[in-house]
Protein backbone atom coordinates (compact mmCIF):
# COMPACT_ATOMS: atom_id res chain seq x y z
CA UNK A 1 0.00 0.00 0.00
CA UNK A 2 2.61 2.48 -0.89
CA UNK A 3 0.31 4.91 -2.87
CA UNK A 4 -1.15 5.87 0.70
CA UNK A 5 -0.80 9.15 2.30
CA UNK A 6 -3.03 9.78 4.73
CA UNK A 7 -5.49 8.01 7.08
CA UNK A 8 -8.75 7.78 8.56
CA UNK A 9 -8.03 6.31 11.60
CA UNK A 10 -11.36 4.93 13.98
CA UNK A 11 -11.38 5.52 17.45
CA UNK A 12 -13.13 2.95 19.64
CA UNK A 13 -12.45 -0.63 19.27
CA UNK A 14 -8.96 1.16 17.65
CA UNK A 15 -7.69 2.97 19.53
CA UNK A 16 -8.98 1.93 22.55
CA UNK A 17 -11.44 -0.14 24.41
CA UNK A 18 -13.19 2.17 27.48
CA UNK A 19 -10.76 3.25 29.55
CA UNK A 20 -7.86 1.38 28.04
CA UNK A 21 -5.70 1.95 25.26
CA UNK A 22 -4.63 -0.59 22.82
CA UNK A 23 -1.33 -1.88 23.08
CA UNK A 24 0.61 -0.34 20.33
CA UNK A 25 -1.97 1.99 19.50
CA UNK A 26 -0.11 4.95 20.91
CA UNK A 27 2.85 4.48 19.35
CA UNK A 28 1.43 3.97 15.86
CA UNK A 29 -0.48 7.91 16.41
CA UNK A 30 3.39 8.63 17.11
CA UNK A 31 4.83 7.08 13.92
CA UNK A 32 2.33 8.57 12.02
CA UNK A 33 3.07 12.39 13.45
CA UNK A 34 6.83 11.79 13.33
CA UNK A 35 6.74 10.55 9.64
CA UNK A 36 4.61 13.25 8.13
CA UNK A 37 1.71 10.91 7.46
CA UNK A 38 -1.55 13.22 7.94
CA UNK A 39 -4.52 11.67 9.92
CA UNK A 40 -8.27 12.34 10.93
CA UNK A 41 -10.06 10.18 13.57
CA UNK A 42 -13.84 9.81 12.66
CA UNK A 43 -15.47 7.88 15.07
CA UNK A 44 -19.50 7.40 15.22
CA UNK A 45 -18.96 8.03 19.31
CA UNK A 46 -22.07 9.97 20.27
CA UNK A 47 -22.17 9.83 24.08
CA UNK A 48 -18.89 12.52 24.38
CA UNK A 49 -18.29 15.78 22.69
CA UNK A 50 -15.80 16.40 20.76
CA UNK A 51 -13.56 18.16 23.71
CA UNK A 52 -14.31 15.10 25.76
CA UNK A 53 -13.37 12.89 23.61
CA UNK A 54 -9.83 14.42 22.92
CA UNK A 55 -9.80 14.70 26.80
CA UNK A 56 -10.24 10.85 27.00
CA UNK A 57 -7.67 10.40 24.27
CA UNK A 58 -5.41 12.61 25.94
CA UNK A 59 -5.56 10.58 29.49
CA UNK A 60 -4.49 7.51 27.49
CA UNK A 61 -1.73 8.85 25.74
CA UNK A 62 -2.23 9.66 22.70
CA UNK A 63 -1.62 13.12 21.39
CA UNK A 64 -3.96 14.03 18.87
CA UNK A 65 -5.15 17.88 18.39
CA UNK A 66 -9.09 17.99 19.18
CA UNK A 67 -9.46 19.66 15.20
CA UNK A 68 -8.48 16.52 14.14
CA UNK A 69 -11.33 14.60 15.85
CA UNK A 70 -14.76 14.43 13.58
CA UNK A 71 -17.97 13.18 15.10
CA UNK A 72 -21.55 12.88 13.93
CA UNK A 73 -22.53 16.13 15.72
CA UNK A 74 -20.34 18.10 13.05
CA UNK A 75 -22.21 16.59 10.61
CA UNK A 76 -25.24 17.21 12.21
CA UNK A 77 -24.53 20.98 12.56
CA UNK A 78 -23.57 21.74 9.39
CA UNK A 79 -26.74 20.03 7.71
CA UNK A 80 -28.91 22.01 10.05
CA UNK A 81 -27.22 25.13 8.92
CA UNK A 82 -27.01 24.30 5.40
CA UNK A 83 -31.59 23.68 5.65
CA UNK A 84 -32.36 26.84 8.08
CA UNK A 85 -34.11 24.53 10.09
CA UNK A 86 -32.29 24.52 14.10
CA UNK A 87 -35.13 23.26 15.98
CA UNK A 88 -34.17 20.00 17.39
CA UNK A 89 -35.37 17.16 19.79
CA UNK A 90 -31.95 15.79 20.57
CA UNK A 91 -31.72 11.90 22.55
CA UNK A 92 -28.47 10.75 23.50
CA UNK A 93 -26.76 10.65 27.03
CA UNK A 94 -23.42 12.21 27.60
CA UNK A 95 -22.37 15.52 27.39
CA UNK A 96 -22.51 14.97 23.53
CA UNK A 97 -25.09 18.18 24.02
CA UNK A 98 -22.30 20.27 24.51
CA UNK A 99 -21.58 20.01 20.87
CA UNK A 100 -24.95 21.17 19.24
CA UNK A 101 -24.79 24.50 21.83
CA UNK A 102 -23.64 27.07 18.30
CA UNK A 103 -26.97 25.76 17.21
CA UNK A 104 -30.37 27.44 18.42
CA UNK A 105 -32.50 25.32 19.54
CA UNK A 106 -36.37 25.56 19.39
CA UNK A 107 -38.47 27.44 21.54
CA UNK A 108 -39.66 24.79 23.99
CA UNK A 109 -43.17 25.56 23.28
CA UNK A 110 -42.59 25.29 19.62
CA UNK A 111 -42.18 21.60 17.95
CA UNK A 112 -38.60 20.75 16.61
CA UNK A 113 -37.46 20.65 12.42
CA UNK A 114 -35.33 17.47 13.74
CA UNK A 115 -35.51 14.27 16.00
CA UNK A 116 -31.97 13.84 16.81
CA UNK A 117 -30.77 10.16 17.98
CA UNK A 118 -27.17 8.62 18.90
CA UNK A 119 -26.62 6.49 21.35
CA UNK A 120 -28.55 7.23 24.61
CA UNK A 121 -28.17 4.08 26.94
CA UNK A 122 -30.69 4.52 29.83
CA UNK A 123 -32.27 7.45 28.50
CA UNK A 124 -34.13 5.43 26.15
CA UNK A 125 -37.28 4.94 28.05
CA UNK A 126 -41.12 4.55 26.67
CA UNK A 127 -41.38 8.22 27.43
CA UNK A 128 -38.68 9.73 25.59
CA UNK A 129 -39.10 7.01 22.85
CA UNK A 130 -42.56 7.94 22.58
CA UNK A 131 -41.77 12.05 22.27
CA UNK A 132 -39.66 11.38 19.91
CA UNK A 133 -42.24 9.55 18.02
CA UNK A 134 -44.54 12.14 18.02
CA UNK A 135 -42.42 14.89 16.48
CA UNK A 136 -41.86 12.73 14.17
CA UNK A 137 -45.48 12.23 13.45
CA UNK A 138 -45.52 16.06 13.87
CA UNK A 139 -43.67 16.87 11.12
CA UNK A 140 -40.10 16.54 12.37
CA UNK A 141 -37.52 14.73 10.33
CA UNK A 142 -35.07 12.13 11.81
CA UNK A 143 -31.30 12.54 12.29
CA UNK A 144 -29.19 9.72 13.11
CA UNK A 145 -25.68 10.58 14.21
CA UNK A 146 -24.96 6.80 13.80
CA UNK A 147 -26.79 3.72 13.20
CA UNK A 148 -24.65 1.09 14.39
CA UNK A 149 -25.89 -1.91 15.72
CA UNK A 150 -23.62 -2.43 18.56
CA UNK A 151 -20.36 -1.51 20.02
CA UNK A 152 -17.43 -2.92 22.44
CA UNK A 153 -18.18 -1.63 25.92
CA UNK A 154 -15.90 -1.70 28.72
CA UNK A 155 -18.09 -4.26 30.06
CA UNK A 156 -18.72 -6.17 26.82
CA UNK A 157 -20.94 -6.11 23.49
CA UNK A 158 -23.55 -3.36 23.89
CA UNK A 159 -26.58 -2.05 21.66
CA UNK A 160 -25.97 1.16 19.59
CA UNK A 161 -28.41 3.72 18.12
CA UNK A 162 -29.36 1.67 15.24
CA UNK A 163 -32.24 -0.59 17.01
CA UNK A 164 -33.66 2.59 18.06
CA UNK A 165 -33.18 4.16 14.76
CA UNK A 166 -34.47 1.42 13.44
CA UNK A 167 -37.60 1.50 15.72
CA UNK A 168 -38.47 5.54 15.15
CA UNK A 169 -38.28 4.92 11.41
CA UNK A 170 -40.92 2.04 12.01
CA UNK A 171 -43.05 3.84 13.71
CA UNK A 172 -43.43 6.96 12.01
CA UNK A 173 -42.57 5.55 8.34
CA UNK A 174 -39.75 7.86 8.15
CA UNK A 175 -36.28 7.21 6.90
CA UNK A 176 -33.62 8.35 9.19
CA UNK A 177 -30.57 10.84 7.45
CA UNK A 178 -27.48 9.44 8.68
CA UNK A 179 -24.66 11.63 10.17
CA UNK A 180 -21.55 9.44 11.13
CA UNK A 181 -20.39 6.49 9.56
CA UNK A 182 -21.14 4.85 6.72
CA UNK A 183 -22.17 8.25 5.14
CA UNK A 184 -20.27 9.27 2.44
CA UNK A 185 -20.93 13.78 3.20
CA UNK A 186 -18.79 12.52 6.76
CA UNK A 187 -16.21 10.58 5.02
CA UNK A 188 -15.90 13.84 2.83
CA UNK A 189 -15.80 16.68 5.92
CA UNK A 190 -12.32 14.92 7.03
CA UNK A 191 -11.05 14.00 3.37
CA UNK A 192 -11.52 17.36 2.97
CA UNK A 193 -9.53 18.53 6.26
CA UNK A 194 -6.66 16.82 5.40
CA UNK A 195 -6.58 17.86 1.69
CA UNK A 196 -6.45 14.41 0.16
CA UNK A 197 -7.93 12.57 -2.16
CA UNK A 198 -9.93 9.45 -1.45
CA UNK A 199 -7.50 7.34 -3.47
CA UNK A 200 -4.55 8.52 -1.27
CA UNK A 201 -6.23 7.40 2.33
CA UNK A 202 -6.70 4.18 4.25
CA UNK A 203 -9.55 3.70 6.57
CA UNK A 204 -8.50 1.73 9.41
CA UNK A 205 -11.22 0.26 11.69
CA UNK A 206 -12.81 -2.53 13.91
CA UNK A 207 -16.72 -2.40 11.81
CA UNK A 208 -16.54 -4.48 8.45
CA UNK A 209 -19.63 -2.55 7.34
CA UNK A 210 -19.64 1.42 8.79
CA UNK A 211 -16.02 1.62 8.93
CA UNK A 212 -15.10 -0.82 6.05
CA UNK A 213 -18.19 -0.42 3.76
CA UNK A 214 -18.30 2.91 4.41
CA UNK A 215 -14.86 3.46 2.79
CA UNK A 216 -15.27 1.70 -0.05
CA UNK A 217 -18.03 3.43 -1.26
CA UNK A 218 -16.27 6.53 -0.56
CA UNK A 219 -13.46 4.96 -3.10
CA UNK A 220 -11.38 4.53 0.47
CA UNK A 221 -9.08 1.48 1.15
CA UNK A 222 -10.17 -0.60 4.08
CA UNK A 223 -8.27 -2.02 6.89
CA UNK A 224 -10.27 -4.17 9.31
CA UNK A 225 -8.31 -4.66 12.75
CA UNK A 226 -8.57 -7.77 15.29
CA UNK A 227 -9.60 -5.56 18.38
CA UNK A 228 -12.93 -3.88 19.18
CA UNK A 229 -16.36 -5.43 18.10
CA UNK A 230 -14.41 -7.38 15.06
CA UNK A 231 -15.71 -11.04 14.38
CA UNK A 232 -14.66 -13.10 12.17
CA UNK A 233 -18.02 -14.52 11.08
CA UNK A 234 -18.96 -10.59 10.01
CA UNK A 235 -16.23 -10.66 7.99
CA UNK A 236 -16.67 -13.88 6.08
CA UNK A 237 -20.94 -12.88 5.46
CA UNK A 238 -19.99 -9.44 4.33
CA UNK A 239 -20.54 -8.67 0.81
CA UNK A 240 -17.49 -6.12 1.08
CA UNK A 241 -14.39 -7.22 1.73
CA UNK A 242 -11.34 -5.24 3.55
CA UNK A 243 -7.94 -4.42 1.77
CA UNK A 244 -6.41 -6.11 4.54
CA UNK A 245 -6.94 -7.23 7.91
CA UNK A 246 -4.11 -6.61 11.03
CA UNK A 247 -4.17 -7.71 14.76
CA UNK A 248 -4.29 -3.74 15.38
CA UNK A 249 -2.96 0.16 14.80
CA UNK A 250 0.18 -1.48 15.90
CA UNK A 251 1.07 -2.80 13.08
CA UNK A 252 0.50 0.42 10.99
CA UNK A 253 4.05 0.91 10.20
CA UNK A 254 4.05 -2.60 8.09
CA UNK A 255 1.33 -1.62 5.54
CA UNK A 256 2.70 1.98 4.44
Amino acid sequence: MKDIEGFLIDLDGVLYTGNRAIDGAPGAIKFLTENGYPFRCISNTTRKCRHSVSSHLLSLGFDIPEDFIFTPPLAAIAHMKNTGRTGYYLLTTGDVDRDFAEVENTNPDTKPDWVIIGDAGDKITYNSMNMAFRYLIGGAELLALENDRYWMAADGISLSAGPIVKALEYASGKTATVMGKPSLPFFNLALQDMHLLPEQVAMIGDDIITDIGGAYHAGIKGILVRTGKYRSESVDTAQIKPTRIIDSVSQIQDII
